[in-house]
């Protein structure tokens, strides 16, 4: 699948939406999902044009791949998540939910998840 540079997150990397930043390093952009599915709901965007974890594990440099691992840990710090427990999800494709074709790592916190997948 070809990167949509016109999706959601792409125009919130370039300005043209707001979001509500909670943390930014080089590589990655961390910010409030609008649509929260538990008390801490983050996303984490790498700010290269990649359409899935696939594509960025295929394509981004390892400056990229670390960058944005570490935006991840270091955006759960700042919501003080670690000692609690937290969830990072990750969806790939349609069978997966994957709503918008950019990459993104979702970070779920501030109460007990439950389980892994829904029964």
């Amino acid at each position: 699948m070809a990167y949509d540079d016109q999706n959601i997150f792409a125009r919130i990397l370039r300005g043209e939406i707001p979001c509500d930043k909670v943390f930014e390093n080089d590589h990655a952009l961390a910010f409030k999902d609008i649509n929260p599915q538990a008390p801490t709901h983050v996303l984490v965007i790498p700010k290269g044009p990649y359409v899935s974890a696939d594509d960025f594990s295929a394509k981004a440099s390892d400056a990229e791949i670390a960058g944005f691992m570490r935006a991840i840990g270091d955006t759960a710090r700042a919501l003080g998540l670690p000692d609690a427990g937290y969830r990072i999800l990750a969806n790939h494709g349609t069978n997966a939910g994957q709503e918008v074709p950019h990459f993104h790592i979702h970070i779920f916190g501030g109460k007990p998840l439950g389980p892994m997948l829904a029964r």
